[in-house]
């Protein structure tokens, strides 16, 4: 992949059956939601968490997302990478652009947590 290990980036070119593979190729998580019906802060995160198969709860608010995406993740052992992607994310009035920033400005940090322990971590995203 000609993209840096640890960024978060628009999907653009990128199709997400190629990431999938590249993420199998890499022996990393390859993480996907598409969280286009949810319409408010909490429905989004919901919606992400439960893609991502993260226990209960966790879909709460964003620190909470932060922590899980960091700290918890590596409190689960030696990891290998993580390819993630965010299709679709939304436009509401309840969820409008300030939290779309706030929800990647989570991916965001993530990535510089990964990139400080030297895990790979990318994120691709697509609004709706």
């Amino acid at each position: 992949m000609s993209v840096p290990p640890n960024l978060v980036q628009s999907i653009r070119a990128f199709r997400v059956a190629e990431l999938q593979e590249e993420a199998a190729r890499l022996g990393q998580h390859f993480l996907y939601a598409h969280p286009n019906t949810g319409v408010t802060k909490q429905q989004v995160l919901s919606l992400i968490a439960e893609a991502f198969q993260f226990p209960k709860g966790v879909g709460k608010n964003f620190d909470g997302l932060r922590e899980t995406l960091t700290e918890t993740m590596a409190k689960a052992g030696t990891q290998t990478g993580f390819l993630i992607v965010l299709e679709q994310l939304p436009n509401a009035q309840k969820f409008d652009k300030e939290a779309r920033e706030t929800l990647l400005d989570v991916f965001r940090d993530a990535a510089d947590y990964w990139a400080d322990r030297k895990v790979p971590f990318r994120v691709f995203y697509s609004f709706e």
